[in-house]
């Protein structure tokens, strides 16, 4: 017996799968799986760090920095090994937190380059992210693991991922690709929900967003440290590992102890098939829904869930003896599309809603999907007018779990709180798959040429957006063929700030090394692109008519506020054209605008 065996097992005991006595006889509420060692076993790949680093080379020359893949991949590496450090420590600690994408490219991988190639690579952290984590290790199905599930749904036992995660996107679509992502009834990782293991409350939240409670759960992990510290602290019903690479090799020594240790998810089936329903406990939380539960009171304390602020970097300025634009920053909505209401797709979404909480034990009909996001966004409409800055002062943006299990979660059917908890689990799948079905979006007439001739002339172009989801905006564009052209993102929902906010203006200038001053701004709401570029010291602000806001309320906005009037007030997108691409006097007075410009109006 090697000596993870022997501190995990009480003396005495062994750890056969065929042990009688090592778990519980009482039949769990749910079945809750770690991802790496439980569902998949995981092989290094070497060259990951090298694909990974092409990709970011790529991503810094659409801005005009130019850096080797071979030092990129060593910059990388070197972060790998801080980050693999500070995951070891983040064990020892009772309430760990998880670090946001963002953070992860800026304080770790990225954090030795200049500061704008630093803030090209945090704006597509995210897409980095997912592309390092899919292709850093081989992913295969354990032996026993569709046995394991079959069994689960024979007896009735939901069964759930908690995983530690720096991208659960791509854990996501790791398990899409093995046909059993269905066969899951709530997937949390730590990246989309803000804590990790071994904190107590991601395994709790699992739990609420079953309908149950910690107590009444199985978890079953492969570390000691992380599984078996988290599902202790959680107070489980029991603690199971399925031995991997990591099982014997914890950073630091760990007293806790698992009930039962196996090979592979072959060992848990017999368990759990002894097991029987516990029908003299009284009900279960999912069949007393809507009913508060005594003993939820006795389990771990409900954690919330914090985000760590993210730090800006200064801007920088280059020489003005170019007369061309030094950068071209597009507002996306209104100007590289026009949007219009998609009620098929939206349908189609709220049926996949209903059915994904009826999955989970939280009956819900397509039409209460459908009615329970309609009160969400209104709630959402209400949200940002109560969070409009009065004095300039910062204005957030609303993340994925408030949406969700905030907004929309009180007006579906069942227990609130576990309705609550199953939204705030797929918060961020959720947001992603409505922002790409809640319009039908057309490019406006012109913008393919405007991007094309900004990308010939070497004026980089960044997008700067309010949004429920940048990652959606990315794939959009990238269905259009239209992401190759863009040098640097800023969306609200990655930087936290929401226009008139002026940071996502700061992150794209930083990003593109702009000079403010010659630098363009195109958008189509005055009350929230102007101050927005204005207060990022963009030199230039255009509004064209066309986008989501109508003539009659650009002229009221002109005319309540003079702050609010741009340079230029634009017919079209080929209107645009001439205006930033055409030589000009840089000596021609202001006062001698083109017939576009709204400089000098009453």
């Amino acid at each position: 017996m090697t000596t993870a065996e022997t501190l995990l097992i009480p003396p005495g005991r062994t750890a056969a799968a065929g042990d009688d006595d090592s778990t519980p006889t009482l039949r769990p509420e749910a079945l809750l799986l770690d991802f790496g060692g439980v569902v998949f076993s995981t092989h290094k790949r070497p060259e990951a760090g090298l694909e990974v680093a092409r990709i970011a080379a790529q991503l810094l020359a659409r801005a005009g920095h130019h850096r080797s893949p071979d030092e990129l991949a060593s910059v990388f590496a070197a972060g790998g090994v801080a980050l693999r450090d500070w995951k070891n420590s983040q064990s020892r600690l009772l309430e760990p937190t998880e670090l946001d994408h963002r953070t992860i490219w800026r304080d770790f991988y990225a954090s030795p380059l200049p500061a704008a190639e630093r803030e090209v690579l945090i704006g597509h952290a995210g897409e980095l992210q997912r592309e390092l984590t899919i292709r850093s290790s081989e992913h295969t199905l354990r032996p026993g693991l569709v046995e394991l599930l079959d069994t689960a749904a024979e007896l009735g036992v939901p069964v759930g991922i908690v995983s530690n995660a720096h991208s659960g996107r791509a854990h996501r679509a790791i398990l899409d690709q093995t046909g059993l992502t269905e066969r899951f009834a709530v997937q949390l990782y730590s990246d989309e929900v803000g804590i990790r293991k071994p904190h107590p409350g991601i395994i709790d939240l699992a739990a609420r967003a079953l309908g149950t409670s910690a107590r009444r759960c199985w978890y079953v992990g492969d570390t000691l440290d992380r599984d078996v510290v988290a599902g202790r602290r959680a107070g489980v019903a029991a603690v199971l590992v399925t031995r991997s690479h990591h099982t014997d090799t914890p950073p630091f020594p760990v007293t806790e102890r698992a009930d039962l240790v196996v090979d592979d998810p072959r060992g848990i089936v017999p368990a759990l098939r002894r097991t029987v329903r516990p029908s003299s406990a009284g009900p279960t939380l999912a069949e007393a829904a809507g009913r508060p539960d005594e003993d939820r009171s006795d389990g771990p304390e409900r954690h919330s869930v914090g985000r760590p602020e993210a730090g800006r970097p200064a801007l920088s300025a280059v020489s003005e003896s170019d007369r061309l634009p030094s950068a071209l920053l597009l507002d996306h909505g209104g100007v590289i599309s026009n949007s219009a209401p998609d009620e098929l797709g939206l349908a189609a979404f709220t049926a996949r809603l209903a059915e994904g909480l009826s999955a989970a034990g939280h009956a819900t009909t397509a039409d209460q999907a459908a009615s329970g996001l309609a009160a969400g966004r209104i709630r959402h409409k209400e949200w940002k007018a109560a969070h409009e800055s009065v004095d300039g002062g910062p204005v957030p943006e609303i993340d994925p779990v408030t949406f969700w299990a905030e907004l929309v979660g009180p007006e579906l059917p069942g227990d609130p709180d576990a309705v609550a908890a199953w939204l705030h689990s797929e918060a961020h799948r959720l947001m992603y798959d409505y922002s790409r079905v809640k319009s039908e979006r057309t490019l406006r007439p012109g913008i393919v040429e405007l991007l094309r001739t900004a990308g010939d002339l070497g004026i980089p172009v960044g997008i700067v957006s309010n949004t429920v989801s940048g990652r959606g905006i990315r794939s959009l564009l990238e269905s259009q063929g239209l992401l190759d052209l863009i040098a640097a993102h800023a969306y609200s929902d990655e930087v936290g700030r929401r226009k008139p906010d002026p940071s996502g203006v700061q992150n794209v200038l930083t990003a593109v090394d702009a000079d403010p001053r010659r630098a363009w701004f195109v958008g189509d709401k005055p009350h929230r692109d102007v101050p927005a570029a204005r207060a990022g010291g963009v030199g230039t602000v255009v509004i064209v008519r066309g986008g989501a806001t109508g003539d009659d309320e650009l002229e009221e906005a002109f005319a309540s506020d003079p702050a609010l009037r741009p340079d230029h007030l634009l017919d079209s997108i080929e209107d645009l054209l001439p205006l930033v691409f055409a030589p000009t006097d840089s000596s021609q007075p202001d006062s001698q605008p083109t017939a576009t410009s709204t400089k000098g109006r009453s």
